[in-house]
């Protein structure tokens, strides 16, 4: 009884030294006033946006410039039954939102604009630089990303543009001046030809000026300057990377196959804007492309051909990174996100900071 008794007053000890030991934590947790101290402010901002993986020896950083809406029910098309492209929402009433529902997402759509830094371990190549200051306040991140990354802008070597549509240019130019100092532009000239020919502009619809005018205002201090080099059609642009003729989202519109020993990365630009949409019907295109049906058939060629090959796609409007696979699976394509991951070789010898 003796013993019963000592263990349940120090039971009932513990429960009273619990209780105060909980009253005094309160007393900590809580305000000046008494009130809880956990109403602090909503933090605003995303962490910076860049990834690093490995491609062989090469290292890639996806940057993000920033996200968009995307004007789905003005922008998407599709060809009628045996006539011509009309906006999905006519051809098609529901379907935007019934695919974008199937991965629990909805109007408005925001869009990523990625672009993507190769570190040869010699050169630093940037593919694509986002919309800079031509798309307002939602985008010009890429310099501030590039930088939490661990690259300067001045270090730069060589940026090569899929094609000169705003989102893709922008980010070269800041108030005039170049942003990429020391670094050579490389476009298909057939783009080049097209966005900087004053007929061009003249004879185009009025939703495309801006493209026009802001591909022309991004590129002036680096013509001015001598380093702008076009290419012409396909073939090596530098070591490890090989411009593939794409046309159909804009005449010239270039894709990049980069390859360091075995592994491959195909840096496609605008070869999918909404890839809830355009991978299960790779007909649905864009008011923005020269050639609808062009881009299509481009799209559904690279399908098929990353399908087969397993190469990795950077892609400059999926969901940040925007890298990944594609993956054929009862005649539909399907995206396969890169795996998360924070383990990657250290960088290769020699690697330009």
């Amino acid at each position: 009884m003796t013993g019963l008794r000592r263990h349940s007053a120090s039971a009932g000890s513990f429960r009273r030294l619990g209780g105060a030991c909980a009253l005094a934590l309160c007393l900590v947790l809580a305000g000046p006033s008494g009130g809880p101290r956990a109403a602090a402010p909503q933090v605003a901002e995303q962490a910076p946006g860049f990834y690093h993986m490995m491609l062989g020896r090469f290292q890639v950083t996806a940057l993000l410039d920033g996200t968009h809406t995307f004007p789905i029910p003005t922008v998407l098309q599709r060809p009628r039954d045996g006539g011509p492209r009309a906006l999905l929402s006519e051809v098609r009433p529901g379907e935007a939102e019934s695919r974008l529902a199937r991965d629990f997402l909805a109007l408005p759509f925001e869009g990523s604009i990625n672009a993507f830094l190769i570190n040869t371990g010699s050169r630093l190549v940037l593919i694509d630089a986002g919309a800079g200051d031509l798309y307002g306040s939602c985008c010009g991140r890429l310099v501030a990303n590039l930088r939490a990354a661990g690259y300067a802008p001045e270090a730069v070597d060589e940026v090569l543009l899929t094609h000169l549509h705003a989102d893709h240019v922008g980010g070269i130019m800041h108030d005039g001046k170049a942003v990429f100092p020391n670094a050579t532009i490389r476009v298909s000239r057939r783009d080049a030809d097209y966005w900087l020919d004053p007929a061009n502009e003249a004879a185009a619809p009025p939703f495309l000026l801006p493209m026009f005018r802001g591909a022309q205002a991004a590129l002036k201090p680096y013509r001015d300057a001598g380093r702008l080099i076009p290419f012409d059609g396909k073939g090596e642009v530098l070591p490890g990377f090989v411009a593939v003729a794409t046309p159909g989202h804009t005449p010239g519109h270039s894709s990049y196959r980069v390859t360091s020993g075995t592994e491959t990365l195909l840096v496609w630009g605008d070869i999918v804007h909404v890839a809830p949409i355009q991978f299960p019907d790779p007909q649905v295109t864009v008011t923005y492309d020269t050639d609808g049906a062009g881009a299509e058939a481009r799209r559904e060629t690279l399908f098929s051909e990353a399908a087969r090959t397993g190469a990795w796609i950077g892609a400059a409007h999926i969901s940040f990174p925007g890298l990944g696979h594609i993956r054929v699976e009862d005649g539909r394509f399907s995206w396969i996100p890169a795996n998360y991951t924070t383990v990657f070789h250290a960088q290769p010898p020699g690697a330009t900071r």
